[in-house]
């Protein structure tokens, strides 16, 4: 049976959540990082789809926004919407003007990766191990400044273009190995207080800041690919068989297991890479019905974060923070998973709503 794309986008809009929330593993879904149904799509739709796979991989070096509209110009290069008020007016723009200055530097986007990394480190130290007031307050402007170097590898990447998903990858692996340290850090000090007990808080305030990052960073990936055509980890797969390949694997794995229906909506969007005017009426339906979900997003990421370890230390230690991510940011994660739930299922049947 062959389904016009709208057709089938409704059914699956239509289908109950135990089908919007099943995975259907095939080849094709391996390739492009999107979980696919025959059954549900059509032969038409999964034609389509392996279709894009040839415009996909090209996406990791050059933007689907030659075929979509591009978003309003900001220092960072992403559309205002995904920029929250700090990156707006401070960490972006810096980053950018870093970025400008490397550019003629034999400094490549890895290096900064590294070398922030190597910051939130060194405010651990400050935070935890050395623990005086003016140590403090150096340590929370060090991992304020943070957030600009972690601007400046992607936009030095941009500029002198060598984006690449290996580079996402390395540029992923070193925020997290730096805030590894930064919370086995912290929990040293807090052993101090409170004893055993520590480790069991920072263990979990780690794993919730890792599910609560992947969620808040993928959605924000996912918006930009729907609605501006920017590739990510997701359509411009990795190639290779080193560690890096495998934790992004495991990241992917844990964002398609978070996602539930927005994994339709992908399938629809990747279909209608071979179909530019379609394309883009779905770019536009998701910049009007995706954005709502942008705000909460927001405060499980790591700008806020920051801001209330600062304040934490402040405040004499770090139980207080942990506390935070593993009780308030937890729940603002479970009202984001379903928030987003209910934004994929509208997006798929304003999707459905169109002509041929």
């Amino acid at each position: 049976m062959i389904l016009p794309l709208h057709q089938a986008a409704g059914a699956i809009a239509n289908a109950d959540d135990r089908n919007l929330d099943r995975r259907h593993e095939t080849p094709l879904a391996g390739d492009a990082g999107i979980d696919t149904n025959p059954l549900l799509l059509g032969d038409r739709y999964v034609a389509g789809v392996k279709r894009s796979r040839r415009l996909i991989g090209r996406s990791a070096t050059r933007s689907l926004g030659d075929t979509l509209d591009r978003p309003e110009p900001s220092n960072a290069g992403k559309p205002k919407e995904l920029q929250g008020f700090l990156n707006r007016t401070i960490y972006h723009p810096l980053a950018h003007r870093l970025a400008r200055v490397l550019v003629p530097t034999p400094v490549t986007p890895n290096m900064v990766s590294i070398a922030g990394a190597a910051i939130v480190m060194a405010a651990g130290v400050l935070y935890a191990v050395v623990g005086t007031p003016w140590a403090i307050a150096l340590g929370f402007v060090l991992h304020l400044s943070w957030h600009v170097v972690d601007g400046a590898d992607g936009a030095l990447a941009r500029m002198s273009g060598r984006a690449s998903a290996s580079g996402e990858i390395v540029d992923g692996l070193c925020d997290y190995a730096g805030h590894a340290v930064l919370y086995v850090l912290l929990a040293l000090r807090l052993d101090d207080q409170i004893g055993g007990w520590a480790w069991i808080l920072a263990v979990g305030a780690g794993l919730s800041r890792a599910v609560q990052s992947v969620f808040a960073e993928s959605a924000r990936r996912t918006y930009q690919w729907w609605a501006y055509g920017v590739p990510w980890l997701q359509t411009a797969k990795a190639t290779g068989d080193g560690i890096g390949v495998r934790l992004s694997a495991i990241y992917l794995w844990v964002w398609n297991r978070l996602s539930g229906p927005t994994q339709v909506v992908n399938t629809l969007v990747a279909s209608a890479e071979a179909d530019p005017a379609e394309r883009r009426r779905i770019a536009e339906i998701a910049r009007t019905a995706g954005r709502s979900t942008l705000p909460v997003v927001a405060i499980i990421g790591a700008n806020p974060r920051t801001i209330l370890l600062g304040l934490s230390m402040i405040a004499g230690s770090p139980l207080w923070f942990f506390l935070i991510e593993l009780v308030a940011l937890n729940l603002v994660l479970a009202f984001a998973i379903m928030q987003a739930a209910a934004s994929g299922r509208r997006i798929a049947r304003l999707i459905a709503a169109g002509g041929d």
